[in-house]
């Protein structure tokens, strides 16, 4: 007997250092193939990395870009495309505005709000959910001698409704309402925002093409100059450096203006990029000639500022976003308090080889009460806080910029209308003063040195009376666009304030 109980010990003991092994199996397995594995395998890791520091990672084909598709042509109309030889500012702001991406972006980003808000004022209404089950039973009794088998089928109808939810329903779809409003006073600021690049290029294009007038005026006269040297050298009353400089000074032109066609060309892709066309596309644009209306500039700074917090659209829609901020409190502060809720439900149950039905309804009343879910009610009340005074600080911030950019674009007008009064001045005694200068020259008296710096100075007068100009209609559009202006009128901003 104590042979056996020894033998039985000792299988004991056995068994137990083979399950110990068995266990222990696979952890020294995982332990040698971590060992074994020095580097990462490339099947497990595709498409794996650069294989050093230095060099680039090359891309599987699948991972490649397709190779681009042609793009659309832009939407230019026909009365546009047969006359492109005189675009006014209307045209090309009413082609920037159909073929701008970001005006599409704008426009969509507003009709989702209101989809958005669409869905959220469904829940005043039931919601209604048809469903259907089968059922198949088969058993026995009386110890298998009989048998049965029943099948059934049961179609049902279920109506819920929310009764109250203490304003946490009119909450969430004024949050929505206030979100679609934004929405569309951000499409509004999108849309001066390309007016203003659309007049911003057009009238660089102008001042180019006025400054292209201005240095083929004076090649015409540099020329005059050179004519005039060359005949009183001719006559011997000049020596031939009166010549040299006269050919300098028409050398000198020639290249400003070859310099400034070249600038032309430059802002003419840049005019036709704002406008949504290719940079090549060829069109010309109508010149304004006449005076600037600079009574216009005249309006009191402090009525322009109001008229910014008044008409300013981004500043709309900041008011808005306080709104709908508001709202979103109130929306959470609900979901801590109790609600009420109604369900009814109606529903046939068929009987099958029977043939029988039975009709089965129900309705209830349920009173939701919220206990305790780990403070997140709470703490997403307060966050909801924070984001209200994070939209009241952003709108206190626009307020403050957007007071600034009037006051500076309305003082940057006044400074242009005044240069462009000088500039009047200066052009009118530079022209008087060459026609002077150039007249004695002729008759034998004066110097070329004369004639030349007058030709240089009527030449500078001109630039500048045509950078005056651009710098006002400039300014006329930046201060348009600060006061919420340069487009169409809107409709009023929201009412309330923050």
């Amino acid at each position: 007997m104590q042979h056996q109980a020894d033998a039985s010990r000792a299988a004991g003991k056995q068994g137990g250092a083979a399950r110990a092994a068995f266990l222990r199996a696979p952890f020294l397995l995982t332990l040698a193939c971590a060992g074994c594995m020095h580097q990462m395998s490339p099947g497990r890791t595709s498409p794996g990395a650069a294989p050093s520091p230095d060099v680039a990672w090359t891309p599987p084909a699948e991972a490649m870009a397709p190779p681009p598709s042609a793009a659309p042509s832009p939407a230019i109309p026909a009365d546009l495309l047969a006359n492109a030889s005189n675009w006014g500012l209307v045209e090309l702001v009413d082609l920037a505005l159909r073929n701008s991406p970001d005006t599409r972006v704008a426009w969509a980003r507003a009709r989702a709000a209101a989809a958005d808000l669409g869905a959220q004022r469904g829940a005043y209404y039931p919601t209604a959910v048809f469903q259907t089950n089968a059922s198949k039973t088969r058993g026995s009794a009386v110890g298998g001698q009989f048998t049965f088998e029943t099948t059934s089928y049961n179609p049902y109808l279920t109506l819920n409704y929310l009764l109250f939810d203490f304003g946490g329903r009119k909450a969430a779809v004024e949050e929505s309402r206030q979100a679609l409003i934004s929405a569309n006073w951000s499409h509004g600021a999108v849309l001066q925002d390309q007016v203003l690049k659309v007049e911003q290029a057009y009238f660089q294009y102008v001042y180019a093409r006025a400054l292209e007038q201005a240095e083929q005026a004076a090649v015409k006269e540099a020329q005059g100059s050179l004519d005039a040297a060359t005949r009183r050298h001719d006559a011997g009353l000049s020596t031939i450096a009166d010549v040299l400089q006269a050919k300098t000074r028409l050398s000198q032109a020639q290249l400003a203006l070859e310099t400034v066609q070249g600038q032309i060309q430059t802002i003419h892709g840049v005019l036709a990029t704002a406008i949504g066309l290719p940079a090549n596309t060829r069109f010309d644009v109508d010149l304004p000639v006449n005076d600037i209306p600079l009574q216009e500039a005249a309006a009191e700074v402090e009525r322009a500022i109001e008229e910014a917090q008044a008409r300013r659209p981004d500043l709309a829609a900041a008011r808005a976003d306080i709104f709908k901020a508001e709202a979103h409190e109130r929306t959470v502060r609900s979901l801590g308090l109790p609600s009420f809720t109604s369900a009814f439900n109606a529903g046939r149950i068929y009987y099958s080889p029977s043939g029988l039905h039975q009709d089965t309804w129900s309705g209830s009343v349920l009173l939701t009460i919220p206990v305790f879910n780990g403070m997140t009610w709470q703490y997403n009340r307060l966050k909801a806080q924070e984001q209200r005074e994070e939209a009241r600080a952003r709108f206190d911030s626009l307020q403050q910029q957007v007071t600034f950019q009037v006051w500076n674009s309305y003082y940057n007008l006044k400074t242009a209308a005044q240069k462009v009064a000088t500039s009047k001045d200066l052009i009118e005694s530079a022209q008087q003063s060459y026609e002077v200068i150039s007249a004695r020259y002729k008759a034998g008296v004066g110097s070329i040195l004369d004639l030349l710096t007058a030709t240089s100075d009527l030449e500078g007068a001109r630039a500048q009376e045509a950078q005056a100009r651009t710098d006002w209609f400039l300014s006329m559009a930046q201060l348009a666009h600060d006061t919420g202006t340069l487009w169409r009128p809107q409709a009023g901003a929201t009412k309330g304030s923050p």
